[in-house]
């Protein structure tokens, strides 16, 4: 009976501990995945131009915006979106704390390999262009510009991808956009 108890005892101690030893191992980095969140705030980052002034948003210890994995990544996207020569794409604008950055998927069965440009549109006129040469594999794949500073409201950014053959040759293939909401080809 006294066997039986303390087996009893033991699943309950393990059932316990193995959460906490699991949780004690460390953070996991937000790295490789993205952690998909709509965001609530009206906009994050200062929206002067002044690129040290303070930021409105939340400071990571304190944000709204984690997870328990660290910083959690917004994402506002356009449809997904293919040309009949066989290039499929999504663009997104990617949020990250007080980064904002701009990605596209993208998959290119044409049997050719081609260019990308992704451009990343803010507000006052400011533009990150991307070059990326897309490889002629039929298996996904991503582009992303650079991570910039967030400057005024979210909504004020968009992202645009254009397709098209290698070296400009040839016409314009796909544009995705993250608010899309038909394919533009040629």
């Amino acid at each position: 009976m006294n066997l039986r108890l303390l087996a009893l005892a033991g699943v309950a101690v393990c059932a316990v501990a193995l959460p906490l030893a699991v949780a004690s191992a460390g953070p996991v980095r937000d790295e490789g995945h993205a952690v998909v969140r709509s965001l609530s705030l009206g906009s994050l980052g200062s929206s002067d131009d002044d690129p040290k002034a303070p930021s409105a948003a939340p400071s990571p210890a304190r944000s709204p915006l984690t997870l328990g994995l660290g910083l959690a990544t917004a994402a506002r996207c356009g449809p997904e979106l293919s040309s009949p020569d066989g290039i499929e794409a999504q663009t997104c604008v990617m949020t990250q704390g007080e980064d904002t950055w701009a990605r596209t998927y993208y998959r290119n069965a044409t049997g050719d390999d081609l260019d990308a440009v992704l451009s990343l549109m803010g507000p006052a006129d400011r533009t990150v262009r991307m070059h990326c040469v897309v490889a002629a594999e039929d298996e996904p794949a991503l582009c992303e510009t650079p991570r910039e500073r967030t400057r005024g409201e979210l909504a004020a950014y968009t992202a645009v991808a254009e397709f098209a053959g290698r070296n400009g040759s040839g016409p314009l293939l796909l544009r995705s956009g993250s608010n899309s909401s038909a394919p533009t080809a040629s």
